[in-house]
C-alpha cells in the first residue's frame, strides 16, 4: 500500500508522542506536506547539504532527522547564506523534512533506551520523573453479538496496555434499557417503545495521548447510532518517560575500564572522563547528547558516572566535588546510533501495517575532529 507523509509521522509519534517533547523543542513537520507520497525515507542524525544530497542520490521523498532544522522563528531566508540556500534547495527537491528530538530522546523505546542498552546496562529505568502519562479508564455498553468487534478495535487503537501487558480488559454482562425517540434510527428496538437488552460493560485504560485515536475506533465499531461510553481521570500516574535512563552493570569495573568499554561499544574514536579512573563503579546513567544538567540526578539515585556529551569544564569540576564521575561521549557519539536504530524501527512498523517504504540511513559526519 501506498503510504503518506502523515502515515509515516503517525508511526513516529505514536511510538514517540509529541508531549514527551520540552518545551523549548520543535518536533514533527518542518518542511513539506503530510499528504505527499512516500516511497523512500532517509534517516539522519542532522539535516544538512550532504544528507540532501545523498538523498537526492538516492531519490528518497523524505527526510527523518533528529535534531529540528528550525528551533528558533525563521525571519528571512537569504539565499546567500547556507542556511537559507540549504532551504531552497529543499524546497526545490520536493522531500518533506520531520525531526524526533526530545521525544525520540525519552520514548520508552527511544534513544536513551537503546544507548543504555548498548552499552551494556542491565535493570535500566527512568532517570527522573520527566513526563508522566495522564491516564483514564473507558467504559462503554456493547450488544453482546459485537463486543469482541469493539473490544478489538479499542485495543489495536493503542488502549489497554499496563506495564508490560497489553490487550488488558474487563467486561460484565448486564441489562440495558432505553427508549428510541422520534427520528433515531435504533439498531435494536423500534421508535417510542421502551427496549431491555442484554449488554456487556467492556472497560479498559489507555493514556491521555491515545483518546483522539481510540475514540473515533470504537464509536466506528460500536453498532449503535448513539453509543453509551464513560471516561474516568485516574489519579494514579502512568508510564513515566525521562531524558535520561539509569542502569547496572553485571559487575563493578574501574572507570578507565567502563570508558574503553563505551568508546569500544559506540565506535567512538575518542572520549573523555573526568575521574578516579581506579574506583570501581557499578551503577551508571546515561544522557544522550548535552546532559550535564541532569548531574545532580545522576547523583541523587545514586549513580558512580554519568555518561553524556558536551561536557564543560566546569560541569566536570562540579561533578567531580560532588563525587560523581562523568565521561563525556559527545554529543554527536551518544547520538549517532539513532539512525540506524529508527531506520530499522521504522521498517518494522511500517511493514505491520502493509505499507511499501523502504528506509535508508546516513552517518553524519563528525563536526569536531580531534588530531
Amino acid at each position: 500500500m501506498q503510504a503518506r507523509v502523515k502515515d509515516i509521522a503517525d508511526i513516529v509519534e505514536n511510538l514517540f508522542p509529541l508531549q514527551l517533547a520540552e518545551k523549548w523543542d520543535n518536533t514533527g513537520l518542518q518542511i513539506g506536506s503530510f499528504k505527499y507520497q512516500v516511497s523512500r525515507v532517509l534517516v539522519a542524525l542532522d539535516m544538512d547539504e550532504e544528507v540532501l544530497h545523498y538523498a537526492r542520490e538516492q531519490k528518497a521523498d523524505m527526510i527523518i532527522t533528529h535534531h529540528p532544522l528550525f528551533f528558533n522563528a525563521i525571519k528571512s531566508i537569504n539565499y546567500d547564506q547556507s542556511a537559507g540556500n540549504l532551504l531552497k534547495a529543499i524546497i526545490e527537491a520536493g522531500i518533506t523534512v520531520y525531526a524526533a528530538h526530545t521525544n525520540l530522546d525519552a520514548g520508552n523505546r527511544g534513544l536513551n533506551q537503546i544507548l543504555a542498552e548498548r552499552i551494556g546496562l542491565l535493570d535500566i529505568k527512568p532517570l527522573d520523573k520527566g513526563h508522566s502519562e495522564e491516564l483514564y479508564k473507558l467504559v462503554v455498553y456493547v450488544p453482546i453479538d459485537h463486543e469482541s468487534t469493539v473490544r478489538q478495535a479499542i485495543l489495536e487503537a493503542g488502549a489497554g496496555h499496563i506495564g508490560k501487558y497489553q490487550d488488558c480488559s474487563f467486561r460484565a454482562r448486564g441489562t440495558a434499557s432505553f427508549r428510541p425517540l422520534q427520528g433515531s434510527t435504533p439498531y435494536i428496538g423500534q421508535e417510542g417503545v421502551l427496549q431491555e437488552v442484554e449488554e456487556y460493560r467492556l472497560e479498559t485504560i489507555l493514556p491521555k495521548v491515545q483518546l483522539e485515536n481510540v475514540l473515533p475506533k470504537m464509536l466506528k465499531a460500536h453498532p449503535y447510532e448513539e453509543a453509551a461510553y464513560d471516561l474516568y481521570r485516574l489519579e494514579r500516574p502512568g508510564q513515566v518517560f525521562s531524558l535520561g535512563r539509569v542502569g547496572k552493570l553485571n559487575a563493578g569495573i574501574s572507570l578507565e575500564e567502563l570508558g574503553n568499554d563505551v568508546k569500544k561499544k559506540l565506535g567512538l574514536k575518542f572520549l573523555r572522563i573526568a575521574g578516579d579512573m581506579k574506583k570501581s563503579v557499578s551503577k551508571i546513567a546515561v544522557v544522550s547528547g548535552a546532559g550535564a544538567s541532569f548531574i545532580n540526578k545522576a547523583l541523587s539515585q545514586g549513580c558512580d558516572v554519568l555518561v553524556t556529551g558536551d561536557l564543560k569544564y566546569h560541569e566536570a569540576r562540579e561533578a567531580l566535588d560532588l563525587g560523581i564521575a562523568v565521561i563525556d561521549a559527545g554529543h554527536q557519539g551518544t547520538e549517532q546510533l539513532m539512525s540506524s536504530y529508527l531506520s530499522n524501527l521504522l521498517k518494522d512498523e511500517t511493514q505491520k501495517r502493509g505499507l511499501n517504504v523502504e528506509f535508508i540511513s546516513i552517518m553524519n559526519r563528525e563536526c569536531i575532529i580531534t588530531i
